[in-house]
């Protein structure tokens, strides 16, 4: 797995656990909760229709977290992948936060959406969002007070699925950093593209659900592993 000289094309895949070290909780605790509301009070749409202003109030405390912290050495390190390595690069990120962005990262997409983001359900337009939505403000396109979170919910497609699979069936290397390998359809990626032939490497905190479908697995703080890696890539 260490040698990476032939390796062109990278997809890596993100979640919570790199974003922890830099202060954000991960999406569910073992009790079912997010910071202390059920999941389903706060994010699936039936939650939204029964109270929109609790689900707002929540996203908006997100969207300060969110803005408060700051990149931690793996979201830097990914940063300095993507200006450095001169082959093909995705980042598929299930995390809402903009860590990987401040840390210098262009090459990004948020399949579950964006905290500082909000979504007009008149107009579909999306708009660089960093303040309150609670007191409904109206759309910069279409004057319409029908801003939600830009955050895919349970029962909710995530975005841009067909560039992800794309993405994997061309990949020469998966990797999968600080994830549960619990939550479809991102847990099922490795398999996608191990089946495209492309090698798989999860670095994680400890062994995940899907550990045993990796070529190699390394185990510790994302803040240690992913320098560690990303300088074997550039230096191969």
């Amino acid at each position: 797995m260490r040698n990476n000289s032939n390796i062109r094309n990278i997809v890596i895949l993100t979640g919570a656990g790199i974003s922890a070290e830099s202060g954000l909780k991960t999406f569910r605790a073992e009790d079912g909760l997010w910071e202390n509301h059920p999941v389903e009070q706060v994010a699936t749409p039936e939650g939204f229709a029964r109270d929109p202003d609790l689900v707002q109030r929540f996203y908006d405390e997100r969207r300060a977290q969110v803005r408060a912290a700051k990149p931690n050495a793996a979201h830097q390190a990914l940063g300095r992948l993507d200006r450095e390595f001169s082959g093909d690069l995705l980042i598929v990120t299930q995390n809402i936060d903009d860590l990987h962005e401040r840390g210098g990262a262009s090459r990004v997409l948020h399949m579950h959406g964006e905290s500082l983001s909000a979504w007009c359900q008149a107009c579909d337009a999306r708009h660089r969002w960093d303040g309150t939505l609670r007191d409904g403000p109206a759309c910069p396109s279409c004057g319409e007070a029908a801003m939600r979170p830009d955050i895919v919910w349970f029962g909710e497609m995530p975005y841009q699925m067909d560039r992800i699979f794309d993405a994997l069936a061309d990949a020469d290397l998966f990797v999968s950093i600080g994830t549960s390998g619990a939550v479809y359809p991102a847990a099922g990626f490795v398999q996608q593209a191990s089946a495209n032939g492309a090698r798989t490497l999860e670095l994680n905190l400890e062994e995940s659900m899907g550990s045993s479908n990796f070529d190699e697995t390394r185990l510790g703080a994302a803040s240690e592993l992913v320098p560690e890696w990303v300088d074997e890539v550039l230096k191969a």
